[in-house]
């Protein structure tokens, strides 16, 4: 598991220069069966990211530009009628691919946001009176401008909940921007270089040994001891939800397992806490409009709760 990741973040880092802890967020949330929400301004290379992770997996890879007037059938597919035959024959849409990086989320309407709702929450797609089942691995890569409001649908809390791992990449430091311009001296972008290094079946097999790392009963009541101090602070009307907790857990689990440990440790948890946990809560307004943010009440929490000591799995 460790090796796989390892080759797919040096495939990644050909196009997407530094920030490896954005990378390795991305490959924690693929090995744990998850999906990953980018929110970040324009131009930091969240389409980069995406792009560089699907042409370094030997899989199908389809990306979705959201807008307006995007329908629910132009990204499932839908039936065309057939002059020759006379019947109706089903032609797949983009979601149904291996690899999917949906870009700029927010401006797709909400029907067309509940047909993507449905592939991430059941692995399937409804159309034309009939439902397809995805192909294994099925991994959503979204991106959304925060800063951005005219022509946007706020996601649902539902959507939300959906995505393992909510990150920023931010800006990236002058080193590593000075790496990105010098990469862009040439015609094509770096990103065309990259072939796949691995096989959707090494997915599989990482994703399959990510649910065996152990985790310590002390581990377990940590993760809890912190979901529970999300729904029962005054100052969130809405905290984490048995599906949040699931999400840390196996995202625990994936960490480990690309740190080349077959157990988790509480370090692993504690890193994880906010891009799982930060767009599953509703704050109450009062304590919005004081200027508390969803992270900075994670900071809080990760405070006040008390780190165990866990001993090696041997």
């Amino acid at each position: 598991m460790q090796k796989t990741a390892q080759k797919l973040s040096a495939s990644i880092k050909k196009a997407f220069k530094g920030k490896d802890e954005v990378i390795e967020r991305l490959l924690c949330a693929l090995f744990a069966q998850g999906h990953v929400l980018l929110e970040d301004v324009p131009g930091t290379g969240k389409t980069v990211l995406a792009k560089a992770l699907a042409k370094s997996i030997d899989t199908s890879f389809a990306r979705i530009q959201c807008t307006p007037d995007l329908m629910p059938a132009d990204i499932t597919g839908s039936s065309v009628f057939l002059p020759d035959t006379k019947q109706f024959e089903f032609r797949k849409g983009p979601l149904l691919s291996s690899i999917i990086l949906v870009d700029e989320l927010n401006r797709a309407t909400p029907r067309t946001q509940a047909a993507l709702l449905e592939a991430m929450s059941e692995k399937q797609v409804s159309a034309d009176g009939k439902t397809y089942a995805l192909p294994s691995p099925f991994f959503v890569i979204a991106t959304e401008n925060p800063v951005e409001s005219e022509g946007t649908f706020p996601l649902p809390e539902a959507q939300k909940d959906r995505f393992m791992i909510c990150q920023s990449i931010g800006y990236p430091d002058q080193a590593d921007e000075e790496l990105i311009i010098v990469s862009q001296r040439r015609v094509d972008n770096p990103v065309e270089d990259i072939k796949g290094c691995i096989t959707a079946q090494d997915i599989l097999r990482c994703q399959e040994k990510a649910v065996q790392i152990h985790v310590d009963e002390a581990v377990l009541h940590y993760i809890m001891s912190l979901v529970n101090s999300t729904r029962t602070d005054k100052r969130i009307h809405t905290g984490v939800s048995p599906r949040g907790s699931i999400a840390l857990y196996k995202a625990a689990q994936a960490l480990a397992g690309i740190r080349g440990r077959d157990f988790v440790v509480p370090e692993d948890v504690k890193e994880l806490v906010l891009p799982v946990f930060r767009k599953r809560l509703i704050l109450s307004p009062e304590f919005i409009v004081r200027g508390y943010t969803s992270d900075s009440l994670l900071t809080e929490i990760l405070c006040s709760v008390s780190v165990p000591s866990v001993k090696q799995h041997i």
